[in-house]
């Protein structure tokens, strides 16, 4: 640091615009060094490098809910294409005349999990509802869970007794053969009375393969935030995702907002928000939990 102030004296002394732009070439590498340093720093987690597992389930409010479910799911699609990450959905469950009421899919690259932890929880929005005739003001409800996908290197015991598997006819996108066989696989896990489906893929097979993985990383989860109770006597892993207790804030109208109650970020291009800009509110998130 010492060296490119001096090297930026003399540029400026001697009106040397080749070292000038030097200089400047070093401060940007040093720039990237330390937010290299910072990125690192905030994504230390154990299983902050892993590939994501994000369901989205519509609250209270039919229509209006499952519409902003599907909302969601298209901005954490297009934030993922920004990233550079592929995303497949392995369960959709179609809301009765828009939108979903609930979607399960993976989000794979590098520090995946490690960006969109911070996104679970209650999301709300508030708008002119599209489906009201009177055209009234609507809040909406829903949540966002988000799972590290568990590295087969790790061990999550799950005993077959404790599963009930049930197989039924895929209701998703997929053409005919989706209706033709029942393909698509429901594991209840007994114990904790974690429900996982696939309808993806075209076999039994490996629609239960895919199950299996994402019941595996809810169990993970499961038990690496009892163990962060105990650590931290926090009172319950709920709390946060309960409704009412929203972690961001998507207002259309009478203004036009978005507000992370957490960090009390606020951006007032919603549109670019939904449109999948969400670094800002995912970086400051990690900043604060950093610190």
């Amino acid at each position: 640091m010492e060296e490119g102030k001096g090297y930026f004296e003399l540029a400026r002394e001697e009106k040397d615009e080749e070292t000038l732009r030097e200089v400047y070439a070093r401060i940007t590498r040093l720039e990237k060094d330390i937010q290299a340093a910072e990125f690192k720093h905030m994504l230390g987690g154990e299983n902050d490098p892993n590939n994501a597992i994000v369901s989205i389930h519509s609250g209270a409010g039919g229509t209006e809910a499952q519409d902003w479910s599907e909302m969601l799911l298209r901005m954490y699609l297009r934030w993922a294409e920004r990233k550079g990450f592929q995303c497949e959905i392995i369960d959709y469950l179609p809301g009765e005349e828009a939108g979903v009421k609930s979607v399960t899919l993976t989000v794979n690259g590098e520090y995946a999990y490690g960006y969109l932890k911070a996104e679970s929880g209650i999301h709300r929005l508030v708008r002119i509802s599209p489906f009201d005739a009177g055209k009234r003001r609507h809040t909406s409800f829903s949540s966002v869970f988000v799972y590290p996908e568990i590295k087969e290197d790790i061990v999550v015991d799950i005993n077959e007794d404790d599963l009930r598997i049930d197989t039924y006819r895929s209701s998703g996108a997929g053409g005919q053969h989706v209706n033709k066989t029942d393909s698509a696989v429901r594991l209840t896990h007994l114990p904790t009375g974690i429900v996982v489906q696939c309808q993806n893929e075209r076999s039994q097979h490996k629609n239960k393969a895919m199950a299996m993985k994402v019941l595996k990383a809810r169990l993970y989860e499961l038990k690496r935030k009892e163990q962060e109770e105990k650590m931290e006597h926090l009172h319950s892993v709920k709390k946060d995702i309960a409704w009412g207790s929203q972690i961001r804030s998507y207002t259309l109208q009478p203004y036009r907002l978005a507000k992370d109650h957490r960090t009390n970020l606020e951006v007032g291009n919603v549109d670019a928000v939904l449109d999948g800009d969400l670094d800002q509110f995912i970086e400051a998130y990690l900043l604060q939990k950093t610190a």
